[in-house]
């Protein structure tokens, strides 16, 4: 056989075609749970970075809310101004008579002195005025009407004090006819506002 013949027969036996092994079905749930394995690692290390990486602060002076806030008035979701009676109700009033009035007894019911910051009403027709040992300040009105004074008026551990409410029927004309519910609210530095309630049947 010549040379010719027997490189030829060498060529065509190296130029089988080579068999690839097949892949185990088994493999692909293993390849799956590596990926989501990655995922979830890789999620946490994020999360870590967020928490324990320490977050610079905008310049310029600008304070977030949350921080710009007493640090009080972050955690105060109690009401340490309260009254044992904050709803009144004045039956039957007539316009004619004139304006009538009621008085309220508030108290410090927390553990350190709180300041009366200020105090407003609902309505024109009704004003309030805060009566402590100490002083008398008022009569205070509806925002909007007139300037809203401060208060600054502090009260120590369970001392009490009055809020002395009038409430002018006539204000309105023949439109106030009817029943009326008007409110007072009181702010304070130590917790959330007290709100001071009555309702009335206005007559003629």
């Amino acid at each position: 056989m010549s040379k010719k013949h027997k490189a030829g027969r060498t060529d065509m036996h190296m130029s089988k075609p080579m068999t690839h092994k097949p892949e185990d079905p088994m493999s692909r749930p293993n390849n799956r749970r590596n990926i989501l394995y990655a995922l979830v690692a890789g999620t946490v290390v994020v999360i870590a970075l967020g928490i324990f990486v320490p977050q610079k602060k905008p310049s310029g002076g600008w304070v977030p809310y949350d921080e710009a806030r007493p640090a009080v008035a972050q955690f105060s979701g109690a009401r340490v101004l309260t009254s044992d009676a904050p709803s009144f109700d004045f039956g039957r009033i007539s316009m004619a008579k004139g304006k009538v009035s009621h008085r309220y007894s508030i108290r410090n019911s927390g553990a350190t002195p709180l300041t009366i910051t200020k105090i407003f009403t609902s309505c024109m027709c009704t004003t309030a005025t805060l009566i402590t040992p100490s002083a008398k300040k008022g009569p205070f009105g509806m925002p909007g009407h007139g300037w809203l004074a401060s208060v600054s008026e502090l009260l120590a551990p369970e001392e009490l004090a009055q809020v002395d409410v009038v409430f002018d029927p006539a204000a309105h004309g023949p439109a106030g006819v009817g029943p009326t519910a008007r409110t007072v609210t009181v702010l304070n530095d130590a917790g959330l506002a007290l709100e001071l309630r009555f309702n009335a049947m206005v007559t003629p």
